[in-house]
């Protein structure tokens, strides 16, 4: 179900040029020290384009990443998996999703219970210019947040890429249902 709203939330979004501010993420940098496991993903537009060389020209899904990632400027993913539960916040989740009620987000996709999604797209008149997902669980905290026009058709490709975790949009369908 999440895949199927994510796919007409993203085909509603036009190719727009990037205005706005940029999600902050650096509120979340502080877990690290707490998790057993950590994924900390910082890829600005030139970063993007010179990983993007190395994807194979021949293979199909790799030409469809690299048409996505051309007009981004960044994906910016904080995956983060503790031992136990309480070893991080609402606080430090609420740093994000507070940056997320500015009039310029929308949310497509709020899921509250043991486990909590959050899907959005930022609006900029008719213009969708980012896209984030929050999703937190007792003992995982992740966001991915892409900045930039997306082509929806291919948004599937990026997981397991780029630090986007592969299992992200299962997690959110889950907990959508």
């Amino acid at each position: 179900m999440m895949k199927h709203l994510l796919s007409i939330a993203l085909l509603m979004m036009p190719a727009a040029a990037l205005q706005g501010q940029q999600l902050r993420l650096e509120s979340l940098d502080k877990l690290g020290a707490k998790a057993t496991n950590t994924i900390n993903v910082n890829l600005d537009s030139s970063l993007l384009r010179l990983a993007s060389k190395f994807l194979s020209s021949g293979d199909a899904d790799e030409i469809q990443i690299k048409k996505l990632v051309a007009g981004l400027r960044g994906i910016y993913v904080r995956n983060f998996e503790f031992a136990r539960t309480g070893q991080y916040l609402d606080s430090d989740v609420e740093a994000i999703r507070g940056q997320l009620r500015d009039r310029n987000w929308k949310h497509i996709v709020e899921v509250r219970g043991r486990d909590n999604a959050d899907v959005c797209v930022r609006q900029e008149g008719d213009a969708i210019t980012g896209l984030a997902v929050l999703y937190s669980e007792p003992t995982e905290l992740t966001v991915v947040y892409i900045d930039g026009p997306i082509d929806l058709d291919g948004l599937s490709k990026l997981e397991g890429n780029f630090g986007i975790p592969d299992d992200l949009r299962n997690k959110v369908e889950r907990k959508s249902k």
